[in-house]
């Protein structure tokens, strides 16, 4: 348990910080779920529309520091190839 001042303030920030972390990691998940729900119906243009609103949903999280920006870059361009792969 913290005994000093500063201790306790960090703790109070770091809460604060996971809770922002939490939501933007959750937010960008929901669109991540939009286009894999997209791309399994087989809808082209649905799966594309999903994708433009995912892409800045992904690479916000990675500026923001929730996930690595290779993992958001791999993630957007794995979703780009099976969107463009539908027919």
């Amino acid at each position: 348990m913290a005994n000093t001042k500063s201790a306790k303030k960090a703790i109070r920030k770091i809460e604060a910080r996971t809770e922002v972390n939490r939501d933007r990691r959750s937010r960008m998940r929901t669109f991540c779920r939009k286009v894999e729900e997209a791309i399994a119906s087989g809808d082209k243009s649905a799966a594309e529309t999903a994708l433009r609103a995912a892409q800045p949903e992904i690479m916000r999280a990675a500026q923001k520091g929730v996930i690595h920006k290779n993992t958001a870059s791999r993630k957007v361009s794995r979703f780009s190839a099976r969107v463009k792969a539908l027919a």
